[in-house]
């Protein structure tokens, strides 16, 4: 072989060599990220290749999947209620993607978890289609059509959750205005401009209010502030008169804070005549006397300034509520009234209220119950877990003391239930600046307790802004009372 001839057959078999290296790298090395990539149309292919598994509620399926015609993606996604659980579900779009449930158990619905490999060979052999596996949740959906009813009723912006306190499962997980998930589950190009349309309306109907949106938690915290002057020994006898004056001078400032009751009632109030008619003054000076670091620690024991609450399975994620640090003398004792820079979500909300129905301790909420397999064998199953001790047993006594006279005396008669024992508190949260020009929020947590034990503890908010509503007519007794009401009714009195 002359010399040209051996250096074309060398610099061939160099270029061969190369091949076969790049060929492994992206075989072996590179094979996972290339496989999950979302460029990949074989993922999208494999994702609606089968009728994917279904999301239950209560034994009965609100998705399901249907046959597409001349497309690659041979099934799309079909919703029950959709606009009802689209909060719970997500939503399995073949154009925009996946959230929630949908997304975090996608190989598990999709049929393509490593978990289903045995069922994925049977099917092959018998000749059935293969199927994705099932979730099952832990959604009441006698309580989820009561709040979403609730809220659609009034024509508001709003979320409401319901736990079960001594579990922490999610019996309802609602927010509006919503859509239903079925209208742009496809890959046409009308499915993705109403998608589009969606993202960008004002109401947001995409939004989850109940866990990625937060809020100012007005006069509901007032029940945390009391579990932490209670718990720090500021205040010890519930009954006892304040040195609280009303109107409240705010510390360091020219403010003077009043109450909606008069400073007849508020003046040197005790706290738990505070908390039937909602007196600023005593949560202000208690939230004061307990200090912010106490404070806040006392908050983030319900959960406060986490990123996420999740269980093992990862079902459950929802921005922090937030107790800021380094607040200073007037911070601090705007927080004692849920006001100021304090934030929180309803699902954080509703953990407080569960706490106290539960003597003190925080149960890690989770909205799956178990994971199945097309042959209904469990994959997983989710148990009751212990997030924290919040309050020692004897302050949650107290607290439900005084939220159960509120109930029965108060502001929150309109969640009383005959035969249930209801603790309950309200609540209206200033806007930001120059609130004299807007409607306030609205809000409602309480908790209802059967004499044999069960028990379910409510958070209803509501953002009056789509509503033809005026400052004077807002209040959480009277517009979140009767849906926290009817969503303790649907669970307790099945």
């Amino acid at each position: 072989m002359n010399k040209p001839l051996r250096r074309i057959a060398i610099f061939c078999g160099l270029l061969v060599l190369a091949l076969l290296v790049r060929a492994n790298w992206l075989q072996y090395v590179n094979a996972e990220d290339l496989a999950t990539d979302d460029r990949n149309r074989r993922v999208l292919i494999n994702q609606y290749a089968v009728p994917r598994g279904d999301i239950i509620v209560a034994g009965k399926p609100v998705t399901g999947s249907a046959k597409v015609k001349g497309s690659d993606l041979q099934y799309k996604r079909t919703y029950v209620d959709g606009p009802m659980y689209a909060p719970v579900t997500g939503y399995a779009s073949q154009a925009v993607g996946m959230t929630l449930l949908e997304s975090t158990y996608d190989s598990v619905l999709s049929g393509q978890d490593d978990r289903l490999a045995f069922e994925r060979v049977t099917d092959v052999v018998t000749g059935k289609e293969r199927r994705g596996g099932d979730i099952i949740t832990t959604i009441d959906p006698g309580a989820q059509k009561a709040g979403y009813q609730g809220l659609t009723d009034l024509g508001a912006r709003g979320s409401v959750v319901a736990l079960d306190p001594r579990t922490g499962k999610v019996l309802a997980l609602v927010s509006t205005p919503s859509a239903d998930p079925g209208t742009f589950a496809g890959n046409s190009l009308k499915e993705g401009e109403l998608f589009g349309k969606l993202a960008d309306e004002k109401s947001k109907p995409l939004a989850n209010r109940g866990m990625r949106e937060t809020f100012p938690p007005g006069s509901t915290f007032k029940i945390l502030t009391a579990a932490a002057a209670l718990e720090h020994g500021v205040v010890t006898d519930v009954n006892a008169r304040t040195d609280a004056e009303s109107p409240y001078q705010l510390p360091q400032s020219s403010n003077k804070i009043g109450s909606q009751a008069g400073d007849t009632v508020c003046d040197k109030a005790s706290m738990k005549t505070a908390m039937q008619y909602s007196c600023n003054n005593v949560f202000l000076d208690a939230a004061l006397e307990v200090g912010a670091d106490r404070m806040r620690e006392t908050a983030e024991k319900f959960g406060f300034n986490e990123d996420v609450y999740s269980s093992d399975f990862g079902d459950l994620r929802a921005v922090k509520s937030l107790y800021p640090e380094g607040l200073d003398k007037p911070g601090t004792a705007l927080t004692g009234m849920g006001q100021g820079s304090l934030t929180s979500t309803p699902m954080q909300m509703a953990m407080v209220a569960a706490a106290m129905a539960n003597d003190g301790k925080v149960m890690q909420p989770y909205i799956v119950d178990e994971v199945r397999t097309p042959n209904s064998d469990t994959l997983e199953k989710n148990e009751p877990e212990v997030m924290s001790e919040a309050v020692s047993s004897g302050t949650a006594a107290k607290v439900r003391e005084m939220m159960e006279f509120t109930a029965s005396e108060g502001s929150a008669k309109s969640a009383l239930i005959d035969g249930i024992t209801v603790g309950g508190k309200t609540g209206t949260a200033q806007r930001g600046v120059n609130v004299q020009d807007k409607v306030p929020y609205g809000w409602f947590v309480s908790y209802g307790m059967k004499p044999d034990g069960q028990s379910v503890a409510v958070a209803v908010f509501i953002d009056p802004t789509a509503m033809d509503i005026s400052r004077d007519q807002i209040s959480g007794g009277g517009l979140a009372g009767p849906i926290a009401r009817s969503v303790m009714q649907a669970v307790l009195e099945d």
